[in-house]
């Protein structure tokens, strides 16, 4: 597959990171200029319950300060509760962890990884507190994540600086993240072998009445205006079907961008279509099945197992309408792989930052101005 996407046209922008390229200060309050004094990895990710004890307390960190009614924290509760109070999320951050370790020592990289979640065990400020008691010098931060968003990149940035703060002078100097690889060959190859495999379960004679949803969860319209979310989501989905075309020969299968897991008040605009109602249009118009695609998550969040996998095939189901799923793309070995060229990149200044399609590569840096949480 990568072999296939590397013919088609793609750009590559070599430059170094010490352009005096004019930028406005990152968020962070104690970062470095980007060099290769980089020495080991920050893994940032949003963290689960390991345990049925752990539901509460752990929806109780990621909705503090959120004005949201008990009754609403209970009835998610018993969404983990359907899967035994245990989210999947840290057994598969761990796992790419091992899998990126692995593939860092084989390009010859020795940067240790130090694991942190926005809310849970290992927490950032443990991480940071390892990574100074361990005498590292610079950490670079990985996000789990491939999208712009508030949630998905400035919220994080957010929680550094805080656990920073919080360790005053215990705590390490932190890089600008890594970038998002939303656009990246290797993310959009794994992306697209994977939906291939999804349609395999297919059966031919309908295959020509296929729609792939493309499912990213969901933000309030006022925070997606602040970033570019929905470019970058529209771009990588539009980037995997041209890949899978090229692959399966596939000219006319259609496709879109779909959402899911809102939450907050009705009266507060979020991004639509949520993805229940829009199969249950698919179905008054002649399609049979749907391929969904969870292309805004690394990992097997809940919400991938429960909104997609529960209410989701469950709608399918009801109206006759055929459920695929196609697997998260984190431990793909391309996407490990990518992770590994992308810090590589930030590590040596004339590797060249591969990119797919219409947007060039992102930044390194964010500017006080992106992702927003509202405008």
């Amino acid at each position: 597959m990568l072999d296939l996407i590397r013919q088609r046209r793609f750009r590559k922008v070599a430059f170094s990171r010490y352009t005096g390229r004019p930028i406005a200060t990152p968020i962070h309050s104690r970062t470095a200029p980007l060099t290769p004094l980089v020495d080991c990895i920050l893994f940032i990710s949003f963290g689960g319950p390991e345990g049925p004890d752990d539901v509460i307390p752990f929806l109780e960190n990621v909705l503090r300060g959120k004005p949201v009614p008990r009754e609403r924290l209970l009835q998610v509760a018993q969404h983990y509760m359907h899967f035994g109070g245990k989210s999947p999320i840290n057994e598969q951050n761990r796992d790419i962890i091992h899998r990126l370790d692995r593939g860092l020592k084989e390009s010859g990289y020795q940067l240790p990884i130090y694991w942190g979640n926005r809310n849970w065990n290992p927490t950032i400020a443990e991480a940071l507190q390892q990574i100074k008691q361990a005498g590292h010098k610079l950490a670079l931060p990985v996000f789990t994540n491939m999208f712009s968003s508030y949630p998905g990149c400035r919220q994080y940035r957010e929680n550094i600086l805080s656990a920073q703060s919080e360790l005053a002078e215990m705590s390490p100097v932190v890089a600008p993240r890594l970038r998002f690889g939303f656009n990246h060959p290797r993310f959009i190859a794994a992306h697209a072998e994977l939906v291939a495999r999804a349609l395999d379960e297919v059966p031919e004679p309908r295959k020509r009445h296929t729609k792939v949803l493309f499912a990213a969860h969901s933000i309030p319209v006022a925070m997606a205006v602040c970033c570019d979310y929905q470019l970058q989501l529209n771009e990588s989905a539009r980037l995997i079907m041209e890949a899978l075309s090229d692959q399966k020969a596939i000219c006319k299968l259609e496709w879109e961008l779909v959402y899911q897991s809102r939450s907050g008040p009705p009266s507060q605009a979020w991004l639509e279509p949520d993805i229940c109602d829009r199969v249950s249009e698919l179905a008054g118009d002649d399609w049979t099945d749907a391929v969904v695609v969870p292309l805004g998550f690394v990992s097997e969040h809940l919400e991938v197992l429960y909104d997609l996998d529960i209410q989701t095939r469950q709608t399918c189901g009801q109206l006759g309408l055929g459920y695929h799923r196609s697997a998260a793309v984190g431990t793909h070995p391309e996407f490990i792989a990518m992770l590994v060229d992308l810090i590589a990149e930030r590590l040596n200044s004339g590797v060249s930052r591969q990119s797919l399609g219409d947007l060039p590569p992102l930044q390194d840096e964010c500017s006080t101005s992106c992702c927003r949480a509202s405008v």
